[in-house]
């Protein structure tokens, strides 16, 4: 008998870590090689782990709501036949390549000046007053914070039995270096005393800062407290993340869409009826969009610490809404080289998918930038928040008919019009409002230059 370690397998480009959702197999229970053995989560979408191995699953090393980073042993399987020591060497030889992809927690806590004994490494319940438990990557969190057991314990946990999640932590820090900057001021005030009077007040404006910490709702009875889904607080998290990381700056535009309409007036009834699907507005203001990222290629890019990333490929990101409401963005690739059918078929072959859950991890991997569909809710422009690590995403707001005063030979001429505003959210890190707004007037020309010759 051999004993082989499963690996939490790579998910994608920016996924480092998923959430244990079910088990789909119990302790003694037999596993075939590619079968189903957990269901995850990431802040992407669910997905499936088939087993890498054949064998009988003795020890899970995670529980349900749970996190997991990439590359982490997630469960043990005994395997039979083979030399024992050969397969232990193989699954070890499997943890080595897995850390190259992402740092393991004892990699990581090496960094921190006094390191944890190695035992703190393991997933073991901390017992306290709560009997709470916290996963290994909210204890590494709280070991690099210098966050001690009993300072872990007064955090509120969102997660399962009032577990502290990844988020949790997040907000918390956020709070607490908001505190401490406030803090700092008021002991300077103290150690200053002695100094002219004119001092002291140079520093008293700084004490303003504890105005961002979040203020109790009191429950006066008449509210209904719903706990957010598991989806809820994974974009919450995100989209928190982004407004923290991206300096966010919006530029707006106004498009002529009337020869668009009438020229998709007048092919939808034979396109559907020839390719059995509908031609939307959406796969040709993303054409348009490839083709202004192409005038404009550092709009495709990604932030890394100071480096830039500069994609050669225009995978764009279309946002979708799910039927419970909660949103995700499956990703039409290499956009830059398909026609305008092929992109139509694209976009609604992933729609249908993610309306029906059957997205898979690679569909929402890979984006270099985004566009979202405000105005399917009737709404006429938005600010979107930037989906990281792209610096910029474009929402369309409702096609409306508006009087518009037009340039003719013959003089100025008002006549009706279908007007969309278009706006671009992008991080002003790298991307400067002229680039921003010479961008999105671009996608809005080739929009109302638009060939109504077109066939499709």
């Amino acid at each position: 008998m051999a004993r082989v370690e499963l690996i939490m397998p790579k998910m994608g480009e920016s996924v480092s870590e998923a959430t244990i959702i079910a088990w789909t197999k119990e302790i003694g229970e037999n596993v075939e090689l590619d079968e189903t053995i957990v269901e995850i989560a990431t802040d992407k979408v669910d997905s499936e782990v088939p087993s890498t191995h054949e064998g009988k699953l003795v020890e899970k090393l995670f529980e349900a709501d749970d996190l997991v980073q990439v590359g982490e042993a997630f469960a043990v399987l005994e395997t039979e036949g083979g030399d024992s020591s050969s397969e232990t060497d193989n699954a070890d030889d499997k943890v080595e390549d897995a850390s190259a992809l992402a740092p393991t927690s004892e990699e990581k806590a090496e960094d921190i000046p006094t390191p944890a004994p190695k035992a703190e490494e393991k997933v073991t319940p901390i017992v306290n007053s709560g009997d709470r438990f916290y996963s290994p990557l909210v204890r590494n969190m709280a070991a690099k914070e210098n966050i001690g057991i009993d300072e872990l314990n007064s955090i509120p946990g969102t997660g399962k039995d009032g577990r502290v999640s990844k988020a949790d932590m997040i907000n918390y820090l956020n709070n607490r270096t908001a505190t401490t900057q406030a803090e700092a001021p008021k002991a300077e005030t103290t150690t200053q005393a002695k100094e002219p009077v004119k001092e002291v007040k140079s520093e008293a404006p700084k004490a303003e800062a504890p105005k961002a910490a979040p203020t109790p709702i009191a429950n006066t009875g008449d509210v209904e407290i719903v706990e957010m889904d598991r989806m809820r607080k994974l974009i919450s998290a995100h989209m928190t993340m982004s407004k923290a990381t991206s300096a966010h700056i919006t530029s707006f535009v106004e498009a002529d869409m009337t020869n668009i309409v009438n020229w998709r007036n007048s092919v939808k009834e034979s396109f559907k009826a020839r390719e059995g699907q509908n031609i939307t507005f959406t796969p040709i203001i993303i054409e348009a969009m490839a083709k202004a990222v192409k005038d404009f290629p550092m709009i495709n890019v990604s932030v890394d610490g100071t480096n830039i990333h500069i994609h050669k490929n225009v995978n764009i990101g279309m946002a979708a809404a799910l039927p419970d409401g909660n949103l995700i963005v499956p990703v039409i690739k290499h956009c830059q080289d398909k026609n305008l059918v092929g992109i139509t078929k694209s976009v609604n072959d992933l729609a249908t998918r993610a309306r029906a859950g059957k997205l898979d991890p690679d569909d929402i991997q890979g984006g270099t930038i985004t566009m979202t569909n405000v105005g399917t809710f009737g709404n006429l422009m938005g600010t979107p928040i930037i989906n990281q690590p792209q610096v910029a995403i474009m929402a369309c707001g409702v096609i409306k008919k508006k009087p518009v005063v037009m340039e003719t030979e013959y003089g100025d001429v008002i006549a009706v019009r279908h007007m969309m505003f278009l706006s671009l959210s992008y991080d002003h890190r790298v991307v400067d409002g002229a680039l921003g707004g010479q961008f999105v007037r671009k996608v809005a020309d080739y929009l109302e230059g638009f060939d109504t010759s077109t066939v499709v």
